[in-house]
């Protein structure tokens, strides 16, 4: 080059240098900020698809730290639970224990009810005070709220578990039944309807005759004059009121006359001897004209009365009300052989001993003597000790004494209306009957009705699980239970020929029969059906519930929200979230048909006092409500939260490395760009100096 004023060799290696510095502080900023892109203009493509997976990234640590919360929630519920089920557990054992009553006094079997009393009351201290960052967990808050539809009383204990509620926060539920359940049944037919047989009985009416009492006055003076007072019939002293009356004599000069005083059984006799000394013929005329006493048998009449010969008489004695008993006399044995039987009375001197009875069978018919005085219910005892016959006074009135020559022997009784028992089984049976719970063994004699076999049947129900009712003449064995997994088995082990069962099954010696499961579609899925309870459990909704017996049709609902709602998903969509119900475990909640756990309290229908039996039932239903309810929060636990933490885990570190391939530099790549970009720096910067010297060459053209 001979040019100095333009230097095209500076300018090439000037722009050259450029470019070698700028590849340096690309180097030199990637490498001290670990980035590939710093800014847009490094590469635009690579910065949007970095700022998005950046974007995927925070939302899914949050969706991280969701999980991991939620998690925190429900082990914090499933701690309170496992108290609760260990509540229950103590209870369930002081039921079982306090129904040894043959065993436990009454004071053992009251501190363990207060003992149920403390726990149910720890019971509800649970359910209120579980909180997680002050929301209450157990109370019921955390439970889905619905609204009853169309046949909605047709289910019963509905739990929702799982709802995803859309973006509209309801959803309508519509559990549509199209067969009904059913029972095990096994029939045995044409059991002859029986007769009880009756008793021939009949009434011996045995009546007493009235007698009024009497007494004898006497005066105490020389020729002993004396007479009889006797009580008047219809008087006030008439009868049994007789008794006991004694005469009280007055001689005072006042007005005469005669007066008794039923209070204190006194009859007074007032005679005036002022005018003369009056006679004992005129006390006994003053005495029988009162309306309540007579007098006769006067002796020594003439004898004067004065204040010193007459005292109080003895008391009158042998008064008697008219009075009967029935004494109803019974055969012991039903049937018509007593029929015709009669009973009599028979007054008898040559009997040994006074005031005697006796019972004797002559020919078939009751005789019963009597001598002197007996009372009535001694006759119906004598009846009473003669085999084959019972007799109880049923009624009576009077002194409850007959007595011979005073009273009228009673019309004989005959004893009729005996009937002979009929129908029922025609032989002797033995069968097995077997259900879901166990099985029972049964024994029946010839005769027995259907009646008495449906009642023996029931009374271990609750052992075999099998309960029988009567149609007529058919005897309808059925299971406690729906469903498929409930059963009925009848085995005969022993009947005569021509026996009852047997022809009733159609002469097979066995019968067998299960019952189904309802069959139904909830919102158009098919539920798992076991006996009346239905369920589903699918990625937008998981519930439970039971069917009325018998019901077919469609049953409507809708959740209107409610459910503790988890955000688990890194987009706050319906699909990445999920909404999980927590019932109420308080007292008035947990249970089931049996009835609810609050009924155990003091005074409660089913305390240990009242139903230890419905007691032990309700606990049992409350624990298995509280184990499912521990399952399915565990299973949430498990299959929802675990889960999903561990994919989004996952997906963190596959977004996190395609992240840093995009955005993070190659420090090894970086490096040797720096020190690419170094050299050509330098030998830029030479060069340059070349370049900018060769103009001092050209002047050498001038020397």
């Amino acid at each position: 080059m001979t040019r100095i004023n333009t230097n095209v060799s500076s300018l090439v290696s000037r722009n050259t240098l450029g470019r070698s510095q700028a590849s340096l502080q690309e180097a030199l900023t990637r490498l001290s900020t670990g980035l590939r892109i710093n800014t847009g203009k490094d590469d635009p493509a690579g910065l949007i698809a970095s700022e998005n997976l950046r974007s995927d990234i925070t939302s899914i640590k949050k969706a991280i730290s969701n999980t991991e919360r939620a998690n925190q929630v429900i082990a914090t519920a499933d701690s309170a639970l496992g108290q609760v089920s260990s509540l229950l557990n103590d209870i369930r054992g002081l039921v079982t224990e306090s129904a040894n009553s043959g065993a436990l006094s009454a004071d053992q079997i009251s501190a363990n009810q207060l003992q149920i009393d403390s726990s149910l009351k720890a019971l509800n201290r649970i359910a209120q005070t579980t909180t997680f960052q002050g929301r209450k967990l157990l109370d019921g808050s955390l439970d889905f709220i619905t609204s009853s539809g169309t046949n909605f009383g047709q289910l019963s204990d509905l739990k929702i578990d799982q709802a995803n509620l859309g973006a509209s926060g309801t959803v309508a539920v519509d559990v549509t039944v199209s067969t009904a359940a059913t029972q095990a049944q096994v029939d045995v037919s044409n059991i002859p309807a029986a007769t009880t047989g009756a008793n021939a009985a009949s009434d011996l009416t045995v009546t007493n005759a009235v007698a009024q009492a009497s007494g004898l006055l006497t005066t105490d003076s020389t020729n002993s004059a004396a007479f009889t007072i006797t009580a008047k019939a219809g008087g006030a002293a008439a009868g049994a009121e007789g008794n006991g009356v004694k005469t009280l004599v007055i001689v005072d000069g006042a007005s005469e006359g005669a007066s008794y005083n039923a209070t204190t059984n006194v009859l007074t006799a007032t005679i005036d001897i002022t005018g003369g000394a009056d006679t004992v013929t005129h006390l006994a005329a003053i005495i029988g004209a009162g309306a309540d006493f007579a007098t006769s048998g006067v002796t020594n009449g003439t004898d004067t009365v004065t204040a010193t010969n007459v005292g109080t008489s003895a008391a009158l004695t042998g008064g008697r009300d008219a009075g009967s008993a029935t004494i109803h006399i019974t055969a012991d044995t039903a049937g018509v052989g007593a029929n015709g039987v009669t009973a009599t009375l028979i007054e008898d001197s040559t009997l040994t001993g006074t005031n005697v009875v006796s019972a004797a069978l002559n020919g078939g018919n009751i005789e019963v003597r009597v001598k002197g005085t007996v009372t009535k219910a001694a006759i119906a005892s004598a009846i009473d000790g003669l085999a084959g016959y019972s007799a109880t006074t049923s009624t009576s009135s009077g002194d409850g004494n007959y007595t011979q020559s005073t009273d009228t022997p009673p019309s004989a009784a005959t004893l009729a209306g005996g009937v002979a028992a009929t129908g029922g089984l025609a032989t002797d049976v033995v069968f097995q009957l077997s259900g879901s719970s166990g099985s029972e063994v049964f024994s029946f004699g010839a005769g027995t009705g259907i009646t008495d076999l449906v009642s023996a049947i029931n009374s271990q129900s609750d052992a075999t699980g099998v309960t029988a009712t009567a149609s007529g003449t058919t005897l309808q064995l059925k299971s406690s239970n729906y469903g498929s997994d409930q059963f009925v088995n009848l085995d005969v082990i022993q009947e005569g020929v021509g026996g009852t069962i047997t022809a009733g099954l159609s002469g097979n010696t066995t019968a067998r029969d299960a019952g189904t499961d309802v069959v139904a579609t909830v919102n158009g899925i098919t539920a798992n059906g076991k006996g009346n309870e239905l369920s589903i459990n699918t990625a937008t909704l998981d519930l439970s519930t039971s069917v009325a017996a018998g019901f077919t049709g469609t049953s409507s609902f809708t959740i209107a929200g409610g459910g503790a709602l988890f955000q688990l998903g890194p987009d706050v969509v319906s699909n990445q979230q999920a909404r999980i119900g927590i019932g109420s475990v308080n007292t008035a909640r947990l249970g089931g048909v049996n009835g609810k756990l609050y009924q155990l309290g003091s005074g409660g229908s089913a305390d240990l006092t009242n139903d230890p039996t419905t007691a032990a039932l309700i606990v049992e239903d409350s624990i298995n409500q509280i184990t499912g309810l521990r399952g399915r929060l565990g299973a949430f636990q498990r299959t929802s939260l675990e889960t999903n933490q561990n994919a989004l885990n996952d997906t963190l570190i596959n977004l996190t490395e395609a992240e840093s391939n995009i955005r993070d530099a190659d420090f090894a790549a970086e490096s040797a760009n720096l020190t690419r970009a170094q050299i050509l720096v330098q030998s830029g910067t030479a060069v340059l100096q070349i370049a900018n010297s060769n103009p001092q060459n050209v002047l050498s053209l001038l020397r």
